[in-house]
């Protein structure tokens, strides 16, 4: 008997050695214990009831919004942490402002307690390149717009110093869009209630190439819980567009390391050419490129 519980002692300390490592890697600040009784209820009650069907604006509304094909099971052996929620149709080409319409001020998850502004998105209604996020923090629930923090800051120099590319270019924005508290990562719920919205500014934006933006980003895209240290630079795809997944602007800002800066910039590359490849045009900068609020 001492020896069974030795054993499951020891995997349960290495499943929570892994799960620290996954948070660390996404930069996590704080964690709010949940009740476990309480998540599953919440992700079922958020998969029975889409978020958006009630609230599309009177006129110039694309079709209703109609829950689509569940997302893909995870691959054998790989048990996501929450549920993953499934992916919504839009029916025909939305816009960004009759997606945000759809938003109006919204109260479907706890997120609205708490926020001061809805953080959209933000960028070219039609750019080629696209870029996923977890949720806003503290700077972008003040000003309604993504990645204008520290992350932010870094992210607009990766995309304009590295890539070369105006920020104004490529599309920018969360799978949630209020402000967890404390920058806590997004319950199951929370996710669900904003899925809907998420799914309507890609099929607004249509980019060519979307990156995916550390571990929440990618799990949900992917439909299935990931560890982002082992699919980061690897080719994945949502709805028939290319995905790359890699490190969250939050994760290098803690670990600004040679290796993970290298990393990164692989990924970004990777992603600039698939682009290109598939036809997308993206600006060039000449000399230097002014800051978001600069």
């Amino acid at each position: 008997m001492e020896r069974e519980l030795a054993g499951e002692l020891r995997a349960t300390l290495a499943a929570a050695r892994a799960w620290l490592r996954e948070a660390l890697e996404e930069g996590l600040e704080s964690y709010e214990p949940t009740a476990v009784d309480a998540r599953p209820a919440l992700a079922n009650e958020s998969r029975a009831a889409p978020a958006a069907r009630a609230d599309a604006p009177a006129s110039g509304a694309p079709p209703a919004v109609r829950p689509a094909v569940r997302a893909p099971a995870p691959a054998a052996g790989v048990e996501p942490m929450l549920p993953i929620a499934p992916a919504t149709a839009w029916g025909a080409r939305p816009t960004l402002e009759q997606v945000r319409a759809a938003i109006g001020e919204c109260t479907r998850c706890r997120l609205a307690e708490g926020r001061s502004r809805i953080v959209f998105g933000d960028g070219a209604p039609d750019a080629a390149l696209m870029f996923i996020g977890e949720g806003p923090g503290e700077q972008e629930d003040r000003q309604g717009l993504p990645f204008v923090g520290r992350a932010g800051e870094l992210l607009t120099q990766m995309i304009e110093k590295g890539l070369r590319v105006p920020r104004s270019a490529v599309y920018i924005c969360n799978i949630v869009k209020c402000r967890p508290p404390n920058n806590r990562v997004p319950l199951a719920d929370e996710v669900a209630a904003c899925r809907p919205f998420l799914d309507g500014q890609i099929a607004a934006v249509q980019p060519k190439v979307i990156v995916a933006l550390g571990k929440p980003a990618t799990s949900l895209l992917l439909g299935r819980d990931v560890a982002i240290s082992r699919v980061r630079g690897i080719w994945q795809e949502y709805d028939g567009i290319p995905v790359m997944p890699t490190f969250h602007p939050a994760f290098l800002l803690r670990q600004y390391t040679p290796e993970n800066r290298r990393l990164v910039w692989e990924d970004l590359k990777a992603a600039l050419a698939r682009v290109r490849e598939l036809g997308g045009r993206l600006p060039e900068l000449d000399g230097d490129a002014p800051r978001r609020g600069a």
